[in-house]
């Protein structure tokens, strides 16, 4: 590991992952999210001319000369967490921190050619030394994932189409890749706070430091439970008016919900892939060439289905109910106007009974 300043050493001794590749951690959401945003039309030709025209230097230069670099000299303390964040994660080249002056707890990885990491003085006062751990962790799982050359074309984006707000139809292609980055973007929050656990493998200081961030520095009032309470009642409540709604308040934002975090993450931590991952066995990055574009985007369609079936929201409800009831329904048109085929329930090949993997008779989509 590269470091000129002192040797990379964790500050207590935790699980090392050596090799790991970022698809152990990744959430399948985020990569096939990823793969629709690259299918986009006109993306990758944005891209590649956006690649070339990001002040990128002019950026790193505004850090060095506007926030604290963090170092040895610097806010010590944050330099142990990266120096020991990267050794965990085994990511070779330590990133670059700044912190900076924002009373808004913030922290975000950009930067095309080299992550940058950079953390807000609201959010450093905040958290406590686990708790800063974790988002120290979760950003260099954005380095690590290559997350960081997306996030710095969204910002950039995101600024261009307010400057080009005026003109008629200026902004409408440029919204289009901002919406679709946006919801990659969200997505691949989940995958850095899992990387941010692996980093600080503390559960509960990474669903503490979630709940400072959506209600302060109230520990004393506030309580993990109830917490993920708020997540299930939000996933289950409502009808298809509040369905829609919570599509729109999302529309805007480039991070999930808090209390949708903290349940996915404590779902993921007591999940058999976590316990695998801390016991050693976990994909490495010398295997990501010879990984399967399709399987991926088969596990991250699983994933959907999976989640579309299993969720307590009124409008995925409908959709599954839709999508599994549809074979149903086509059964019973048939037997209204031609009879019951032969065989038909005795599960003769008509692909209805469930234990030949069709929707079988309770209206719920298979796999």
């Amino acid at each position: 590991m590269t470091d000129s300043s002192s040797e990379n050493v964790p500050g207590r001794h935790r699980t090392r992952f050596p090799g790991i590749s970022s698809r152990a951690y990744e959430h399948p959401a985020d990569r096939s999210a990823l793969v629709a945003l690259r299918r986009l039309s006109g993306f990758d030709t944005v891209f590649k001319a956006l690649s070339g025209l990001l002040p990128e230097r002019s950026l790193r230069l505004l850090f060095l000369s506007d926030s604290v670099r963090v170092s040895d000299a610097q806010f010590a303390h944050l330099h142990t967490m990266l120096r020991d964040a990267c050794y965990i994660l085994d990511l070779e080249k330590v990133p670059q921190m700044y912190v900076t002056q924002d009373p808004k707890p913030n922290a975000m990885c950009i930067g095309l050619d080299e992550p940058i990491i950079m953390v807000t003085t609201g959010l450093v006062e905040l958290l406590d030394e686990e708790e800063m751990r974790a988002v120290v962790g979760h950003e260099v799982g954005h380095a690590l994932s290559g997350h960081s050359v997306y996030r710095t074309i969204l910002l950039f984006l995101t600024n261009l189409a307010v400057k080009v707000a005026w003109i008629p139809l200026g902004n409408v292609a440029v919204m289009a890749i901002v919406t679709a980055l946006r919801e990659w973007f969200r997505k691949s929050e989940l995958s850095a706070d899992r990387a941010g656990l692996l980093v600080g493998q503390d559960l509960q200081a990474s669903m503490r430091g979630l709940m400072k961030i959506a209600g302060g520095n109230h520990l004393h009032e506030m309580n993990v439970d109830a917490f993920l309470e708020q997540a299930e009642e939000y996933e289950a409540g409502g009808d298809l008016r509040d369905s829609v709604l919570k599509i729109l308040n999302m529309l805007p934002r480039t991070h999930p919900f808090t209390t949708v975090r903290a349940a996915e993450l404590k779902k993921w931590a007591e999940s058999r892939d976590y316990q695998r991952i801390m016991d050693g066995h976990y994909p490495r990055r010398t295997e990501d060439k010879e990984t399967s574009v399709t399987d991926s985007f088969r596990e991250s369609a699983s994933h959907y289905a999976d989640s579309v079936r299993s969720s307590k929201d009124p409008l995925m409800k409908l959709v599954g109910d839709i999508a599994g009831g549809a074979g149903d329904l086509g059964g019973r048109l048939r037997d209204r106007f031609t009879g019951p085929a032969a065989g038909g329930n005795r599960g003769g090949g008509h692909g209805n009974s469930p234990k030949d993997g069709g929707p079988g008779t309770t209206g719920q989509p298979e796999g």
